[in-house]
């Protein structure tokens, strides 16, 4: 029955939260060096809770905008009940929680605009480091603040490192994996091979499977923070089992 609950309440939670991602996710989704969008598609400027940035995506007139609040939700609510069913009642449920919206966020963001805002990217590494460690400091925490600073480093290190190489590799995803390896980490180094292999097979696949379309060719670059995130997420449910 505990479980029952724990997971009902994170669904809620992902729901609830997957409810307010399309404004922002609007907003977000310019190219690179244009400033977040102020108004709706119909001019209306968007103001309210933080600066316009919190609320529904509906403008003045009642229509909607962004991407579907239903996709959002729902979204979110699975990632949240998947995270809830594999990690119980531990202390680091209450940080993967915390981050599963704003993971869908940049997912939707990157499919849209391939864009990873830094104003996400870089506050998340910080914010989950220091979640982490208040975790690791209660009972029954089923993971090590020691591991996730060091995947922190060497994911970060060695996706910059790509960056540099590989043209199909932004700079957005290597500051995302500042937060992704302090996922992984948390789990051992296992888990952070075992889920960053996880997101470069699935970007693999999806480019295999544009190009086999005719939806794109060898040079065409992907949004690759989507499938970073379904690794990370396959490797924080599976070391939830395995630590």
């Amino acid at each position: 029955m505990e479980t029952i609950l724990i997971i009902t309440a994170a669904a809620l939670w992902g729901c609830g939260t997957g409810v307010l991602i399309p404004r922002p996710a609007y907003r977000f989704s310019v190219p690179p060096g244009e400033p977040w969008r102020p108004a709706c598609p119909a001019g209306h400027p968007l103001t309210g809770l933080g600066g316009g940035w919190l609320g529904r995506a509906r403008c003045a007139a009642g229509d909607t905008y962004g991407p579907s609040t239903l996709s959002a939700a729902s979204s979110a609510a699975v990632v949240c009940a998947l995270l809830a069913a594999a990690i119980g009642s531990r202390p680091e449920l209450v940080v993967w929680l915390l981050l599963a919206p704003a993971a869908v966020l940049l997912a939707i963001v990157d499919f849209a605009a391939h864009r990873l805002p830094d104003v996400l990217t870089l506050p998340l590494a910080a914010a989950v480091l220091l979640l982490l460690a208040v975790a690791a400091a209660l009972p029954g925490s089923g993971g090590s603040w020691t591991s996730a600073l060091l995947g922190t480093l060497f994911l970060g290190a060695c996706s910059f490192v790509l960056f540099l190489i590989s043209r199909g590799f932004g700079f957005g995803d290597a500051k995302l994996a500042l937060v992704l390896g302090t996922v992984l980490g948390w789990y051992g180094w296992a888990i952070v091979l075992v889920g960053t292999f996880a997101g470069y097979l699935f970007g693999a696949l999806y480019g295999i499977g544009l190009m086999l379309a005719g939806r794109a060719e060898g040079t065409s670059r992907i949004p690759f923070g989507p499938f970073l995130l379904a690794g990370t997420l396959a490797g924080v449910l599976l070391g939830s089992h395995t630590y």
